[in-house]
């Protein structure tokens, strides 16, 4: 029934695809008044770092050295240059503190504003994405895209890319500098450079890939933890608590064998570069001691420690420049996961002329949507998933508004493929499906679901009270709606005998209430909207026989005035429909009344006969 499931493995790109990255950089244009300010302050603060090796040379060769020769030659020192370079050092402090502040801010305010763009954009994005596209996709799979790699690229376009700015800076305002004061220790310094970004790129490009690893095994830890924790109950019914652990734990285990071998690197990395810039010190006091020795050169020993400064300085840079390329590479999976969900094409959507009259999902044009009668006609249906075989062929149905059908059979049969198919979350590969009289698809999905009703077997409420989850059925109807359409189903006496009523919270998907009342929540939800489809799937199957027979109650009002589809587990809630259509491999075998069905003694009379002889020997058996 499902394409294969997306995985980690599908977004593996060793090189930087600046296509994808294109898209990504569009998200910054709404804070482009950040980045610039981002800039002029790294800029602001790469030539205060290049400044601020001045002070001491200063401090050496105006304050320090003059006053060591008045104090040998028996003179009192003059210190009226110490106030001047209090004075540039507190001013240059406060300087340095204002730009790094306004930098934190632009900074955090891009990662900020570019995180809540892509969210905003997935989540837009996922709420137009048809019912197909979560049967073949993991939820942990979605909730990574969501969470960890939006941050990912959140970070690497506000933090990282405000710090590869800075570090080209610097690189270029530390050259300029020092090809001024001493074009020969200049060199000298840049001599080094070579081999910092060799090693750099090396020691980066493993651990990039050890980085990659880490990511793809932290995916599949994220949907275990969501597996784990949904099927929690299915995995202590089976007694799989041993099995599910030993998974976890060898995803966990593989995960930190991972990240020991990235850190290894880590460390390697840096004594590597610490060892290089040694050298670079070492050399730049070889060739800078002979010139301070040798007269002619007039260098100073305030100028030789500036460039034994700088030496230290470019390690910075150069590390940067290196780490952000490697974590640009390192987030190419995650802005092509990014992009992938975000231009996920629509299998299911309206055309540009039904869009122009019925308005989108976000923009109901409502007064062009015509009133729903609920005639339904399959004519002529073809349907296969995207894989397997083909589960409907040459369909054919018609039902009158009011009617009620009760669809029977297998599993695999057809049912679920049916009501899927009426409620438009597929779309027939061949036929057409027929609504008052026009194909479907000649009408917008939201004209579509505003009437249409949908109760599933185990219904799903959302956190909130009791009250909230009735009115999801219509957002703008009064407590006193809410309390009829929870009469109407029979859920207001068992609601009240909770201590705080309608304002009762219902948890997580419901947790704190039983089947029988969720459903009866769901089906108050459902009467709330008053929808002209309604469809019911197997909506007893889960309860025991008391609450089916209040749960029945219900539906027998539900039913009233509205075509119904009924996919049926207990035949016995079945008997009052208009038609019953057993199905078998995509095909209508036996139609008509339970009565007549009966008379005819063919497959639905075994599978009922067979069903409520099991009921007698085992009357409680749910």
């Amino acid at each position: 029934m499902n394409d294969k499931l997306r995985d980690e493995e599908h977004f593996s790109s060793k090189k930087i695809d600046w296509d994808v990255w294109k898209k990504i950089f569009s998200f910054l244009k709404p804070v482009k008044t950040y980045i610039i300010l981002g800039l002029i302050v790294v800029t602001i603060l790469a030539a205060g770092d290049v400044l601020y090796p001045f002070l001491t040379k200063y401090a050496i060769d105006d304050i320090i050295i003059p006053n060591q020769d008045l104090i040998e030659n028996g003179l009192e020192p003059d210190l009226s240059g110490l106030r001047t370079l209090i004075i540039l050092f507190v001013s240059f402090m406060i300087f340095q503190s204002i730009s790094i502040y306004l930098f934190i801010i632009a900074a955090g305010k891009i990662q900020t504003e570019l995180a809540f763009n892509i969210r905003k954009k997935a989540f837009h994005h996922l709420q137009e994405l048809p019912f197909s596209y979560y049967d073949r996709t993991r939820v942990g799979w979605i909730m990574a895209r969501m969470t960890s790699d939006s941050r990912n690229l959140s970070e690497i376009l506000s933090w990282g890319f405000i710090d590869l700015a800075w570090g080209l800076l610097l690189m270029f305002i530390l050259t300029t500098f020092m090809f001024v004061i001493n074009y020969i220790l200049a060199l000298t310094v840049l001599a080094m450079v070579p081999f910092l970004v060799i090693v750099s790129i090396f020691f980066r490009k493993y651990i990039l890939k050890a980085y990659r690893s880490i990511r793809k095994v932290n995916s599949k830890i994220t949907g275990a933890y969501n597996e784990g924790i949904t099927g929690a109950v299915t995995t202590k019914t089976l007694v799989l608590e041993n099995e599910n652990f030993d998974e976890f734990d060898d995803l966990t285990t593989d995960m930190r064998m991972q990240s020991i071998k990235a850190h290894l690197l880590q460390g390697l990395y840096f004594p590597s570069m610490l060892f290089l810039i040694s050298v670079g010190v070492a050399l730049v006091y070889l060739v800078g001691g002979n010139l301070v020795i040798s007269t002619s050169a007039a260098l100073g020993i305030g100028t030789l420690y500036l460039f034994t400064n700088y030496v230290w300085q470019f390690f910075e840079p150069v590390n940067n420049v290196a780490n952000i390329y490697a974590r640009f590479q390192q987030a190419q999976a995650s802005a092509e996961r990014i992009v992938s969900l975000i231009e996920t094409e629509l299998d299911i959507k309206d055309t540009e002329d039904v869009i122009e009259k019925y308005g989108t999902l976000f923009d109901y044009k409502k007064e062009n949507f015509e009133e729903l009668k609920g005639d339904v006609e399959f004519k002529h249906v073809d349907f296969k998933y995207n894989v397997g075989e083909k589960v409907l062929t040459d369909f054919n149905l018609k039902v009158k508004a009011g009617e009620t059908i009760a669809l029977v059979g297998h599993t695999g049969a057809g049912k679920t493929t049916i009501i899927n198919l009426i409620s438009r979350f597929y779309e027939p590969t061949k036929g057409e499906i027929i609504i008052d009289g026009k194909d479907y698809r000649k009408r917008s999905l939201g004209w579509l679901h505003s009437n249409l009703g949908y109760v599933l077997q185990t219904p799903h409420l959302f956190s909130g009270n009791v009250m909230e989850n009735i009115r999801y059925g219509k957002l703008d109807s009064t407590d006193e709606e809410v309390i009829a359409a929870a009469k109407a189903v029979e859920a207001h006496d068992f609601i009240m005998k909770f201590e705080e009523g309608y304002q009762t919270e219902c948890g997580e998907g419901g947790s704190r209430l039983s089947v029988g009342q969720k459903q009866l929540v769901s089906f108050a939800r459902a009467i709330l909207s008053d929808p002209k489809i309604l469809i019911l799937d197997e909506a007893t199957s889960s309860v025991d026989t008391e609450t089916e027979q209040v749960i029945q109650a219900a539906i027998n009002k539900l039913l009233q005035g509205r075509t119904s589809f009924i996919v049926a587990h207990r035949l016995s809630t079945i008997v009052q429909s208009d038609k019953i259509l057993v199905l078998e491999n995509g095909k209508i075998i036996e139609q008509g009344s339970h009565e007549g069905l009966i008379n005819a003694k063919g497959y639905y009379y075994k599978l009922y006969t067979n069903q409520y002889s099991e009921d007698m020997l085992h009357p409680n058996k749910n």
